[in-house]
């Protein structure tokens, strides 16, 4: 990773959470709450929870009795997720995944919907998973499939190649999708310490979108492949987001777009 991959500020957020979110994140939030639903928890805690889209869903469809605690490491995120809101009280709060600031054994549950991909040392974030799991408890992280398996994704990073020939903006390739080998989760579950091998399910979804703009704005304004545009050509970000949706429109269509996404959804139980 660089730098700037895990930097979700200044306006970051607020895109990410009005484009990206229904896009691509909506389907998934909505998948892992049946995984914890018949588990009788009592304490949850979501790591990079983002702008909330996971939190929003298990507050409002787990019972109330079940306490949540979501934590991110950029404090721009959690101020977007707090200031949308939950359905029900939930503690938000700055934590790093590879120090969490909880005590052993805390917790029943621990979800991750797509933020395994940012931490710099995997190994150490899913020993402080385990740490802070309770015997019996379960970790629920998902990630991205390969580049090529969502194609609004891939399609942005083409377009981009062409735009930027010289240095092409390489982030949802390296980061986003870059964590989808099989054997290499596996391996790092394994050498964390969890003694149970992990279950890993293959979830494909369909992104949708009222026009082309929306995935181009959505993966170029909302990610930090922000900054790796702006750090190309600092007045480039409108063009290179006008040839992302130009790129989208030829292979999808100019009006409503729609594109395969697809994810890794692993369950490891302590």
């Amino acid at each position: 990773m660089t730098a700037t991959d895990k930097l979700f500020a200044g306006a970051i957020p607020r895109i990410y959470e009005s484009h990206l979110v229904p896009l691509i994140f909506e389907p998934y939030a909505q998948d892992v709450v049946p995984r914890l639903r018949k588990r009788g928890l009592k304490r949850v805690l979501e790591i990079a929870a983002g702008t909330g889209v996971v939190t929003r869903a298990m507050a409002s469809q787990l019972p109330a009795a079940v306490e949540i605690v979501a934590t991110d490491l950029n404090p721009g995120m959690l101020e977007e997720a707090a200031r949308r809101g939950t359905a029900r009280p939930v503690t938000w709060r700055q934590a790093d995944a590879l120090a969490l600031p909880f005590g052993d054994r805390e917790f029943d549950a621990i979800v991750c919907q797509f933020g395994a991909m940012f931490f710099p040392d995997k190994v150490k974030a899913f020993g402080e998973a385990r740490r802070v799991l309770k015997p019996g408890g379960v970790l629920v992280f998902s990630v991205w499939d390969r580049l090529e398996d969502n194609e609004f994704a891939a399609t942005v990073t083409s377009a981009l190649a062409d735009f930027f020939p010289q240095d092409p903006p390489r982030f949802l390739a390296r980061t986003p999708h870059g964590y989808c080998d099989h054997a290499t989760i596996h391996r790092d579950v394994a050498a964390a310490g969890f003694a149970r091998p992990a279950t890993i399910d293959t979830v494909t979804a369909r992104s949708r979108a009222s026009s082309p703009d929306v995935p181009a704005i959505a993966y170029c304004q909302g990610t930090p492949l922000r900054s790796e545009i702006d750090a190309r050509d600092p007045a480039a970000l409108a063009r290179a987001t006008a040839v992302a949706a130009q790129q989208i429109g030829k292979r999808f269509g100019t009006a409503t777009v729609e594109g395969r996404i697809q994810a890794l959804v692993v369950t490891v139980e302590a």
